[in-house]
């Protein structure tokens, strides 16, 4: 068992929650019980995980994208409010990491991302230095990462092939950081891979010759989460269950 509080200084402190200009809150985002016992992940604080965790008897939600953000209203209506009154009904607290959840050396979705790929990350580019770029083992091709991302994910992922080139130093940045994309061209990258593509980055990519491939926003991130959750559940000796919840985007 661990104090809510517990959990809260220890996940500030790991995932150095104040170093980090974010788009709403990161931490304790909605109290719950003192004692924690059973820790449910997830990406996102849906209804359909917030349900899923009361069903599985859930004392605290750790997710990467929480309820409030930068520009909301703050009016508790409609769905907010459908998704906060479960929350409270079942003392449910919820816990919630944005940027820090993505930058973690060790148990961010970059680094486990980049892990599934095959890559270590040796620097970092981007605004507050969220673009992970690593050397491959062996040079590549963009059919090939394709194929990896397609068996990790079991969706078909968008990519734009460049020039040709083998691709040897691999820059990606999970999520919707599309915008990163000639942050990553200038730091050396040969291919480019994050969650979503937006209309400029297909030109960009035939123009410069370096690779895009987007494999989805959800997709790309469904593993920061779980990799806190179990390293919270042996850290304090409580139960960490991952819930998926399917997410075409």
């Amino acid at each position: 068992m661990a104090r809510r509080s517990e959990i809260d200084s220890y996940l500030s402190a790991l995932l150095q929650t104040a170093s980090f200009k974010d788009y709403g809150p990161n931490g304790l985002q909605v109290e719950g019980r003192d004692e924690v016992r059973r820790i449910v992940s997830g990406v996102t604080a849906s209804r359909a995980l917030i349900d899923a965790a009361i069903d599985a008897r859930a004392d605290a939600l750790l997710v990467h994208h929480g309820l409030f953000w930068r520009g909301h209203d703050g009016r508790v209506t409609g769905w907010l409010k459908q998704r906060l009154e479960r929350l409270l009904a079942h003392d449910i607290n919820l816990f919630a990491y944005h940027l820090p959840l993505d930058a973690h050396a060790e148990f961010g979705n970059n680094a486990q991302f980049g892990a599934r790929l095959g890559v270590v990350a040796d620097a970092r580019f981007g605004e507050q230095s969220l673009g992970f770029i690593g050397q491959l083992a062996e040079p590549t091709s963009v059919a090939v990462l394709v194929d990896r991302m397609l068996r990790l994910s079991g969706r078909a992922p968008v990519s734009i092939d460049g020039d040709g080139r083998p691709l040897a130093r691999l820059a990606w940045c999970t999520g919707g950081a599309q915008s990163y994309y000639e942050a990553a061209i200038a730091a050396g990258a040969d291919v480019f891979i994050t969650g979503e593509l937006s209309e400029p980055q297909a030109h960009l990519a035939r123009e410069t010759g370096v690779a895009f491939i987007a494999c989805g926003h959800h997709a790309s991130e469904r593993y920061g989460a779980p990799a806190v959750g179990g390293h919270l559940a042996a850290q304090f000796g409580i139960e960490h269950i991952y819930i998926e919840i399917d997410n075409p985007a």
